[in-house]
């Protein structure tokens, strides 16, 4: 991937979300994908902030998307790099957000979400 690609990707990633739809963002994962998030730190305590495999991605963000009724992303940045994208988007509470996913062929192997902070 990469150029357009990313962008591609974003934009593909993003509707899957605003589709409330968790199998079609969980098809650009690889079964053994690890993904950190604070909010996984708060959703998921024994986690420690990092889920493993798609089972337990399945189970955080469908719990997730339930406990988000108007759960809806706005991007607003796409950064390439080698084999990584980070996506910098606004959730529905109005929060800037970005998610850097790392590929391995054309499925992510690991994400990193980072939620903005006051300076």
């Amino acid at each position: 991937m990469g150029g357009p690609g990313w962008t591609d990707f974003a934009a593909k990633w993003c509707a899957d979300w605003n589709a409330r739809d968790v199998e079609r963002v969980l098809a650009h994962f690889h079964d053994d994908a690890v993904f950190t998030s604070p909010l996984a730190a708060q959703r998921v305590p024994e986690s420690g902030g990092t889920v493993r495999g798609k089972a337990a991605l399945r189970a955080y963000w469908t719990g997730s998307v339930r406990a988000v009724p108007d759960l809806h992303f706005t991007i607003e940045g796409v950064f390439g790099g080698v084999d990584t994208v980070t996506i910098l988007y606004r959730n529905q509470a109005g929060l800037r957000v970005t998610e850097t996913l790392r590929f391995d062929g054309d499925k992510v192997r690991e994400g990193y979400a980072a939620y903005e902070v006051a300076v």
